[in-house]
């Protein structure tokens, strides 16, 4: 029994060992950006059953063997989600992981703390890339060719680094159409109305209509002589002018229009008067007004990148308008408990975590599956007062496993100057 005592108390020194190690490297990394601790768990080890009747002992008929480390299990619960000043700094909000390209192979995270290197790559601090899929509409002049509401996620295999220029050019969209709504009123007074129409250039120009009544008039309805100018905004210069007649009926209705297109700065633009009471009519007893539907956008360059909760990369420009240019992806897996810890916050595949999936909605497109949150970034999962705790409680533990083996040994001196 005395030389049980010696294992017993070893297997418990080995254990707590182990115990405090864990949980000094999780106290270690309380500051670790998407840092996840890992919990001990021990289990006994085979006991010696003692021969003793049921009912003539109260205490269980077993002697341990000591104590073994079965497990460290991670701790999954949600870290600490931490304002940031950064759109790039990104924290996920329920189940994921990021994709990290390292040397060889994938590596797994739920540190969001990206920034952009000189190349204009989303990368990690320590220079690894960040994976996802392109939108595929950025050009290699750093052009964007089409406005995306949003990319859709590729499979796991076909994700990549994402490259995302810091000059991005919204090319300009010139004006083909521009369709003129209002009351031109009946008296015989000058009318005008203008639209702002927008060239290949990248110009903002202005076209304007002057209606003046035809002399003489023919009853019943009214006729109106147009005079259209496509000009710069300043009016210094005049691209184009045309003529053409407007013709309503008695109720204000227009009935014919002549004016067909005119020339701005090199592109065609249809004007388009209505037809009716949709578009421009003449009537009394209404005040006189006018506007205007016009196609087009001036182009813009690049403000800046924001990530919005379902992971796309959005590109803003000066214009105002906004391109999703790519999403970055979320990784899961059946058993996160599986995965082996590459170093700090950093995970890789491992034999009993299953391989890396998506999540799929009712149509079968692959998803996020969870919510992303940028300028924020999510602390370590490590609790400063349990950690503490636990500590203490092991150390104990290990103190007494340690004062066992001292106590069999003093035993087994005694023993042997017995035998003596």
């Amino acid at each position: 029994m005395m030389t049980q005592a010696f294992y017993t108390g070893i297997s418990g020194l080995k254990s707590n060992q182990t115990g405090i190690d864990i949980l000094s490297n999780n106290l270690a990394n309380i500051s670790t950006v998407g840092f996840r601790g890992y919990d001990t768990e021990f289990a006994s080890m085979f006991e010696e059953s003692l021969n003793t009747a049921s009912n003539a002992s109260s205490v269980a008929s077993g002697v341990g063997a000591g104590v073994r480390t079965q497990a460290s299990s991670m701790n999954r619960d949600q870290g600490t989600i931490l304002l940031s000043d950064q759109s790039t700094d990104l924290a996920i909000v329920g189940n994921g992981w990021f994709g990290i390209q390292g040397q060889t192979e994938t590596m797994y995270t739920r540190a969001g703390n990206f920034t952009f290197d000189k190349d204009s790559d989303l990368v990690t601090p320590d220079g690894h890339y960040v994976l996802g899929t392109m939108g595929g509409n950025i050009t290699e002049d750093g052009v964007l060719n089409g406005i995306l509401a949003e990319v859709k996620l590729g499979d796991v295999a076909s994700q990549e680094k994402l490259r995302f220029p810091q000059n991005l050019t919204y090319p300009p969209e010139p004006s083909t159409t521009a369709k003129f709504i209002g009351n031109i009123g009946t008296d015989d007074e000058t009318r005008t109305m203008g639209a702002g129409v927008v060239d290949a250039q990248n110009n903002k120009n202005n076209l304007k209509l002057s209606f003046t009544k035809t002399v003489p008039q023919v009853l019943p309805g009214s006729q109106w002589d147009v005079v259209a100018t496509t000009q710069s905004l300043d009016g210094t210069t005049i691209y184009d002018s045309k003529t053409g007649v407007a013709k309503f009926d008695a109720s204000g209705a227009l009935i014919f229009s002549d004016l067909s297109t005119i020339n701005n700065n090199g592109t065609s633009v249809a004007i388009d008067l209505g037809s009716g009471y949709d578009g421009v009519v003449a009537i009394s007893n209404i005040p006189t007004s006018s506007s205007t539907l016009v196609d087009g956008t001036q182009g813009g360059d690049l403000e800046g990148y924001s990530v919005n909760k379902n992971a796309e990369v959005i590109a803003t420009f000066t214009n105002g308008l906004q391109s999703s240019v790519g999403k970055i992806a979320v990784y899961h897996f059946r058993n996160e408990q599986g995965l082996d810890r590459a170093s700090g916050s950093m995970f890789l595949e491992g034999k009993n975590s299953g391989s890396p999936l998506f999540y799929t909605d009712a149509s079968g497109e692959n998803i996020i599956g969870t919510d992303i949150m940028n300028f924020n970034l999510e602390g370590s999962n490590v609790q400063m007062s349990v950690g503490l705790t636990d500590l203490i409680i092991l150390q104990r533990s290990y103190d007494a496993n340690s004062k066992s083996i001292t106590t069999a040994d003093q035993m087994m001196q005694k023993a042997l100057q017995m035998d003596a």
